[in-house]
């Protein structure tokens, strides 16, 4: 049931802010090569893939993911949205060497890149991958997102999210890192860095309630033993309630960096 969730957060992710993505697709297509050989680096439920496949004509779409149950989702949504024959699935662990990806004009790698055990290794395998003057896109989560700004519930959702930035760290994950640095060092050049500041305010469509619903709720299962009892019980009380308000927004940062083999 996890998994089904996380399922369902990337895709209400891409579908709550569908302009921010509409513009960074975009912008991609924009500097691409025509007809480009894309590879979706951590593709999750393939809100990347298919917005690529959608946006560059021509273009055909490497998924590359760990986990069977993300790639199953993503082949049904490809062969539903009619892109199954511009889609192909891989499943690798991309923290061992990877699997040959054929030549590449585009890999793009949306909030995977903290996830990888050894970033300088990954770029190093990135840029390996890359014909010359392909491009790598690496979009990251500055802040994660709050639903709760303005709010009497405002206190304990920014308690949370403290807590869960602490564990994210003692997890070792590489949140924040500066990744145009590490393009440079991994020999990229024209790195270009761009900042979204997302705000949505109310009144927002329903799946936006769902999205804070899943998110809020992973964040609280993720806090047992960290917070205090009542500030545990405070947030399952926000959560269970969020499908009738009609205050809540989306406050959330992502930084996107471009650079070319």
């Amino acid at each position: 049931m996890a998994h089904d969730h996380m399922i369902e957060m990337l895709d209400l992710d891409a579908q709550v802010l569908h302009e921010y993505f509409r513009d960074l697709i975009g912008w991609v297509g924009r500097e691409a090569a025509d007809r480009p050989r894309v590879v979706d680096l951590g593709a999750g439920s393939g809100t990347g893939s298919l917005a690529l496949a959608r946006e560059l004509p021509g273009s055909a779409v490497t998924a590359v993911d760990v986990s069977p149950e993300m790639l199953a989702h993503l082949r049904s949504r490809a062969d539903a949205a009619g892109l199954g024959d511009r889609i192909r699935t891989v499943e690798a662990d991309l923290d061992q060497p990877w699997p040959d990806l054929g030549p590449t004009d585009v890999i793009w790698a949306a909030s995977s890149m903290h996830h990888m055990a050894d970033p300088a290794k990954a770029l190093a395998s990135a840029f390996g991958a890359l014909r010359p003057d392909g491009l790598l896109v690496i979009a990251e989560l500055e802040s994660f997102p709050r639903f709760l700004a303005g709010t009497p519930d405002e206190d304990v959702e920014l308690r949370g999210h403290a807590e869960s930035a602490k564990r994210r760290h003692e997890a070792g994950l590489h949140m924040h890192e500066n990744w145009g640095d590490r393009m440079n060092h991994a020999g990229f050049t024209s790195v270009t860095e761009r900042h979204f500041d997302i705000n949505l305010r109310p009144p927002l469509p329903a799946a936006a309630a769902r999205y804070a619903e899943i998110s809020l709720g992973r964040m609280r299962h993720g806090l047992e033993g960290r917070l205090p009892v009542a500030d545990l019980a405070a947030l399952e009380k926000i959560v269970a309630g969020l499908a009738g308000r009609d205050d809540l927004s989306v406050r959330t940062k992502r930084t996107v960096w471009l650079a070319r083999r």
